[in-house]
């Protein structure tokens, strides 16, 4: 009694094929592959950004760098002797 065998699982099937019918579940269904294709495609989107991010963190540390050489290497060469 406790547990569901195939007859029930096969009356609750037609039971929601009736109160959807058979559009109604094509186009949850529609929806939902829907829903995934734009979650992955928002997910493709972040990993874009953070790698966009890193690279451009990247190149301001690398011109910081070369600015800090540059202002160094002028400032000893126009210290007096």
């Amino acid at each position: 009694m406790g547990s569901m065998s195939i007859w029930h699982w096969l009356v609750v099937a037609v039971i929601v094929l009736l109160l959807f019918g058979r559009g109604k579940i094509s186009e949850l269904m529609g929806d939902v592959a829907g829903g995934i294709k734009a979650f992955k495609k928002g997910m493709a989107e972040d990993d874009d950004a953070a790698k966009k991010a890193e690279e451009e963190k990247a190149r301001l540390e690398a011109a910081a760098k070369t600015t800090a050489d540059a202002a160094a290497s002028t400032a000893s060469s126009t210290k007096p002797n």
